[in-house]
């Protein structure tokens, strides 16, 4: 047998066929030993065949080709006569991957992805040796230092064998002090906030803290972020050397040291945009600039004025518009003039429209909201607006469309998306001293197989309540512009001074307009048996009554949404205005008090969100919200409003810090009415605690209004309360989470409030 190095086998070759290899031809070739080639692919990959003369060069050229497969440990060959015998000896296939030492479950598997083996490759002691290198680097990037990885290896059978990743993860550096040597116009805390390595905070343990683990692998790019915050702040001259990280490694603690040498700050001087687009204004495109005359240079700053300028010629049809800022800059003057010359290049229409990433939704689903088709010229508004449709479906964590040129006129788009769940187990509660402790949960999924079918089963339970919803809403019948909706729900709710019991069911077909409107109409149906408790005191049995009715309604809404995202929307509004027109139909034991009986009433909702991102401005990841909601019920005189359709309000939705349905207007003895009409506006301030963990903090101020009209027999004095606090939101595996911690700034003798509730899932 030849020895196993490729140098060896063809030094045998020449020494054992040299002798006798003269003019002979190859009769027949033979194979021993193959597994994962087949003789007629290995007659190919031989490149010799029958009727070639042996030579030792053709036989030494054909091992090369063998060895070159990468499935061979050893080949040799034998002849007798005009017949060549290959001999193989193939390497064994890697029959499992495992890793010990590094956690367990997927933070292992997270780890052995990418590396570059897998169960099913054949072992190669090369590719095993990279691969550890490999582990070595992803742990260095989590911080680890002197991190070891021994490899075991352990036949299974004859053609396989185990491999066994044993890891020592080593010690993590802790960063406990950066040192920006030089550095005075510019604070520690500005300089490093876009850092990979970060000095340690104090309770840097905390999710929303920094720990002062050190990326070693980032180390090298981030004097590049340094140099990038002083050119945020208008220093283009300044210098910074790399990074100077010293370990003590008896204590894993470090100090990293960069030289910073700042130089002069500029302003802007003048801004002048050169292009020769017909239609296009320059003093539009101007006036849309985030850097202004007079201002400090900002690179930030520019590069997404340079990202409008491309979007707004972009909607003139030029997919790859190139927008190349031409800076001169003034030492004396300490002012930068910016020329941005735009190259448009050629108008583009598409081809095609590719998805990929939607493991579960349908393609059909996905291609509902993109609003650029084959043979549709490109606009880059269009483009915008196709993401921005997609991110409020709630279907996906990320979405990304980007254009692949195919001609000089034709591109294609291609849809990446990043699915997240949508099948989720919503939740909410509180404490009262009324209710007690509160829980409401639902078990809905907004994208239902894949269809873009929304479905919800929701139950609240509570000291004084029982409640049931099952709905299931088609946002897309058919793929069309036409909406569906069926709920059906089960309410048992007791008040102090009578019990709620209702049962009902509605149904709505609406149709989207103008991309960002949608109008539905409805009917509805509602059976109430709401009874006065047996210690109702006399004025409650005078006011309240029982309620017993059945109730039939005919809708009309009207909607608006442009926001960006359906969890966190960072730009845009919502609105929704909605009409009901009730007729009832019921008996009453008592109507002294309104002799016209039950009555006929119209109830009009509105409700608006304002979003705004301050990113662009301030260069902070700054959320502003403001929302207002507003509730009116009206009926002809001296006929009555069943006291289970008038409004309460408290709680989530209206004024947090009180409990729900603990404010409305009172009769005298201090027992809830209800109310007719309500009015309530909320202020919220976002901000950023740990993007890692997907929580921000938000501060809010809420205000609230509900009266009645008045009674032909008793005043009724009209309610008005507020409240402060602040809101942990939290994006959870599970859906949104938001931890309320309130506080009511102008609580009264005999309110319920709750300093603290919770909900799971999404608020307007």
């Amino acid at each position: 047998m030849v020895k196993k190095t490729l140098f060896s086998k063809i030094v045998f070759s020449w020494m054992l066929l040299g002798s006798f290899l003269l003019a002979q031809k190859v009769t027949q070739i033979k194979f021993e030993g193959l597994a994962h080639l087949s003789p007629t692919t290995a007659k190919e990959v031989a490149g010799i065949g029958v009727g070639d003369e042996i030579t030792a060069e053709n036989i030494n050229e054909s091992i090369k080709n063998f060895f070159s497969q990468g499935y061979f440990q050893d080949v040799w060959v034998d002849q007798k006569g005009g017949t060549l015998i290959y001999h193989f000896k193939e390497k064994l296939a890697i029959a499992n991957v495992d890793i010990k030492g590094y956690g367990s479950g997927d933070d292992g598997e997270k780890l052995l992805a990418g590396i570059g083996i897998k169960k099913g490759d054949l072992y190669d002691n090369r590719r095993v040796k990279k691969a550890t290198r490999t582990l070595i680097s992803k742990l260095e990037s989590q911080g680890y230092y002197d991190t070891v990885v021994d490899v075991t290896t352990k036949p299974v059978g004859q053609s396989s064998i185990a491999i066994v990743f044993d890891v020592n993860k080593g010690e993590k550096i802790t960063i406990k002090k950066m040192n920006f040597v030089g550095a005075k116009e510019l604070d520690k805390s500005d300089i490093q906030a876009e850092l990979a390595n970060k000095e340690e905070d104090t309770l840097g343990w905390m999710p929303w803290r920094n720990n002062g683990e050190a990326a070693v692998d980032q180390l090298e790019y981030d004097a590049h972020r340094v140099k990038n915050t002083y050119m945020e702040h208008g220093y283009l001259d300044a210098k910074v050397s790399k990074p100077l990280m010293r370990v003590d490694f008896g204590s894993y603690n470090a100090e990293v040291d960069y030289q910073v040498v700042e130089g002069a700050q500029y302003r802007i001087g003048k801004i002048e945009i050169t292009h020769q687009i017909d239609g296009l204004k320059t003093n539009k495109l101007r006036d849309m600039l985030l850097l202004k005359e007079g201002k400090i240079f900002n690179i930030k700053r520019m590069r997404k004025d340079i990202k409008k300028l491309e979007e707004e010629v972009g909607n003139f049809g030029f997919a790859y518009v190139k927008v190349a800022p031409q800076m001169n800059k003034n030492p004396e003057s300490k002012v930068i003039n910016l020329n941005y010359i735009v190259q448009p290049g050629e108008p583009v229409t598409i081809k095609d429209v590719i998805i990929s990433g939607n493991d579960t939704t349908k393609d059909r689903v996905v291609r509902r909201y993109i609003y650029l088709a084959p043979g549709d010229k490109f606009n880059a508004r269009d483009l915008k607006d196709s993401k921005a449709a997609l991110g409020r479906t709630g279907f996906f964590e990320s979405v990304d469309i980007q254009s692949e040129r195919i001609s000089e006129d034709e591109i294609n788009l291609l849809v990446k998306v990043k699915e997240t769940s949508t099948g989720t187990i919503s939740a909410g509660g509180g404490y009262g001293s009324f209710e007690g402790l509160m829980v409401n949960a639902s078990v809905s999924d907004r994208n239902l197989f894949g269809s873009g079918l929304n479905t919800t089963l929701g139950f609240e339970i509570s000291r004084v309540a029982t409640n049931y919803n099952l709905s299931f809403i088609n946002p897309k019948v058919w793929d069309s512009m036409y909406s569906m909706s069926v709920n059906f729900y089960k309410r048992d709710y007791q008040f102090i001074d009578y019990t709620q019991d209702q049962l009902g069911a509605s149904l709505s077909i609406g149709r989207e307009f103008y991309r960002y409107f949608h109008a539905s109409l409805g009917v509805g149906y509602v059976d109430n048996q709401s009874t006065i408790n047996d210690d109702a005191t006399n004025i409650i049995q005078e006011f309240l009554y029982n309620d017993q009715y059945k109730k039939a309604s005919a809708f009309a809404s009207l909607n608006y949404d442009n926001t960006d995202d359906f969890y966190m929307p960072r730009e845009g509004m919502k609105a929704l205005v909605n009409f009901e027109y009730a007729q009832l139909d019921g008996d009453d034991v008592n109507l002294s008090v309104f002799p016209g009986g039950y009555g006929n009433f119209m109830k009009t909702s509105a409700r608006v969100g304002f979003y705004y991102g301050m990113e662009d401005i301030i260069d902070y990841d700054l959320i502003l919200r403001a929302k207002g909601r507003f509730t009116h019920i009206s009926t002809t005189d001296g006929e009555k409003i069943p006291t289970a359709e008038r409004l309460f309000m408290g709680g989530v939705g209206s004024v947090r810090g009180f409990n729900p349905f603990s404010l409305s207007p009172k009769l005298a003895d201090g027992s809830l009415v209800g109310g007719t009409t309500r009015m309530s506006g909320t202020v919220e301030a976002s901000i950023p605690l740990s993007k890692a963990a997907k929580m921000r903090l938000a501060a809010f101020y809420d205000y609230g209004v509900i009266s009645i009209d008045p009674s032909p027999t008793i005043d009724i004095d009209n309610v008005a309360r507020s409240s402060a606090g602040v809101v942990l939101e939290w994006q959870s595996a599970f859906g949104p989470i938001n931890l309320i911690f309130a506080y009511p700034l102008d609580e009264q003798v005999g309110d319920n409030t709750a300093v603290f509730e919770f909900a799971m899932g999404t608020q307007f």
